[in-house]
């Protein structure tokens, strides 16, 4: 290890596509597949502990502990039921998405207030159509927030799943650097493409909420324009 370099250059372009390439498509796989499937479970719950209060408390309680679950542990815990599939990563790290992003949907959907909900339904607005029309788009910015805190946890646990064999980055990491006399540059790679990703990742969820809540921005533009000291009058 003391000969060799902080970055082998060579190294990198040499296995660029193999094993640096195919281990960051595996990493973007096992990160998008939790929090997308995390986000379809997510939804119904936070809508259904929204509308029914006493529900909330179990299901909250019930996605708390397995958050506390270390995730290694809960990786070997499926693994005889998954084998070595992917599945092994993908049920535990939605799992544990289901902690952060139910609160964040009982939280949104209790912003939306009292009278508006009444207007819509004075407007003819069933449940489901109100629910998608008035109390969804008002519950994005909190949804989308949860997300983002999710997707950067989920993309730093996936490196965890290098120790049943999977883990993209992480098994770059583990194998390429750990295992290989602790070779330091597919270490770096493979922290530097995690965090990138979790970058990228985070700028993606922002524009998203931009794109989903135009209003938001018509009402940042008010309040500046407000904020914004009026122009002296010519001195008479």
């Amino acid at each position: 290890m003391g000969d060799q370099p902080l970055i082998d250059v060579d190294w990198i372009l040499t296995n660029l596509g193999d094993p640096i390439g195919t281990s960051l498509l595996e990493h973007i796989k096992l990160s998008f597949l939790p929090i997308l499937f995390g986000l379809l479970l997510a939804l119904p719950l936070g809508v259904l502990s929204a509308r029914w209060k006493p529900l909330y408390p179990p299901v909250l309680a019930g996605v708390n502990i397995l958050y506390a679950i270390p995730s290694i542990a809960l990786f070997f815990l499926v693994l005889p039921y998954t084998s070595f599939s992917m599945w092994t990563a993908v049920i535990p790290l939605t799992l544990y998405t289901l902690a952060i992003l139910v609160p964040n949907v009982v939280d949104g959907l209790g912003q939306v207030p009292d009278h508006v909900r009444q207007a819509a339904t004075a407007m003819g607005f069933g449940p489901m159509r109100r629910l998608l029309q008035v109390d969804l788009p008002v519950a994005v910015p909190f949804v989308i927030a949860g997300l983002r805190i999710a997707s950067v946890a989920t993309i730093s646990m996936v490196s965890v799943a290098s120790l049943v064999g999977l883990g993209g980055l992480g098994q770059l990491i583990l194998t390429e650097g750990f295992r290989n006399y602790k070779f330091l540059t597919p270490i770096l790679v493979g922290i530097v493409l995690s965090v990138a990703l979790a970058f990228l990742v985070d700028g993606l969820l922002v524009l998203l909420q931009r794109w989903l809540t135009p209003w938001t921005r018509d009402d940042s533009r008010k309040a500046a324009r407000a904020a914004a000291p009026a122009p002296e009058g010519d001195p008479a």
